[in-house]
C-alpha cells in the first residue's frame, strides 16, 4: 500500500466520554479511496464515516479500541440464542446503499427516540445518506421485517476478508426483538457464509455503556499495541 497522506483534526468534544476532548486523524480527502484500501486500513484501526476514513488519536485518551471478531470461533451465548429464537421468523433482505424514504423515516425515528436532543436526530434526508453510504465502499443496507413491517436495517461494509458493521437503527415499536443484537448475529453467520474471516466491530469503550456491549460477543479480538489480541 502506497503512502497515505493523512490530517490531524484539531480538538473537540468527545463524544462518547464526558469532560473529554476528542482528536482523529484522517485520511486526506484527495487521496483516491477503494474497498480494498479500506480493507487494509480497517486492520490498522481505521474507520468509515462517510467517505471519510479516520482513527481515533486523543492526546490523553485512549479509550477507543478498535475491535473485530473471528467470525468461525464465535459461540453465541444463551441470551444471544434467545436473540436467534425471537427473531426466527424476521425477514432479511439485502439492497444497495441507496437513498429510500421508508429507511430514512425509520432513522429518525431511531434518532428521536434513542438519541433525543442529537444532532442526527434533525439530519436532511442528504446528512443521512452521506453518513451511512460511500461513493467508493463496497455497503449495502440490510432491512429486516417482521410482520411484514420494516423493522431496522443494519449498514454492512464489504470487504476482501471480512465484513464491518457500521450501523444499526430500528424502529422503537420493535425493541422488544433485540434487533440490534440480532444484526450482529446475522452478520456474524453472512461472513460465514461469505468465508470471511472477521466482523470488524467498530470500537469498543470500556467506559462508555452503548460502546462496551461489544464484549459481548466472544472471542473479542482488540487493537492494542498495533497487535490484535483477545480481550481478556
Amino acid at each position: 500500500m502506497n503512502s497515505i497522506p493523512l490530517v490531524l483534526t484539531q480538538l473537540h468534544p468527545c463524544s462518547y466520554l464526558d469532560d473529554q476532548q476528542s482528536q482523529s486523524i484522517f485520511v486526506h480527502p484527495s487521496y483516491p479511496l477503494s474497498t480494498s484500501i479500506y480493507g487494509q486500513l480497517i486492520k490498522q484501526g481505521f474507520r468509515r464515516s462517510g467517505d471519510e476514513v479516520y482513527i481515533p488519536h486523543c492526546p490523553h485518551c485512549a479509550a477507543c479500541i478498535p475491535a473485530r471478531l473471528a467470525v468461525k470461533q464465535f459461540k453465541a451465548n444463551r441470551s444471544q440464542l434467545r436473540c436467534l429464537q425471537k427473531n426466527s421468523q424476521t425477514k432479511v433482505v439485502i439492497k444497495p446503499a441507496r437513498f429510500e424514504l421508508a429507511h430514512y423515516e425509520l432513522y429518525l425515528r431511531y434518532q428521536q427516540t434513542r438519541h433525543t436532543g442529537g444532532d442526527m436526530a434533525e439530519a436532511s434526508p442528504s446528512d443521512y445518506i452521506s453518513f451511512l453510504s460511500s461513493s467508493w465502499c463496497d455497503t449495502v443496507f440490510v432491512e429486516f421485517s417482521i410482520n411484514n413491517e420494516l423493522a431496522g436495517i443494519a449498514v454492512v461494509d464489504q470487504l476482501d476478508n471480512a465484513l464491518s458493521a457500521v450501523y444499526t437503527f430500528f424502529d422503537p415499536q420493535f425493541s422488544n426483538y433485540s434487533l440490534g443484537v440480532y444484526a450482529v448475529l446475522w452478520q456474524i453467520e453472512q461472513a460465514k457464509r461469505q468465508q470471511k474471516e472477521f466482523l470488524y466491530l467498530g470500537f469498543w469503550i470500556q467506559a462508555c455503556q452503548k460502546m462496551a456491549y461489544k464484549s459481548n460477543y466472544q472471542p473479542l479480538q482488540i487493537l492494542r499495541d498495533k497487535q490484535w489480541q483477545e480481550l481478556a
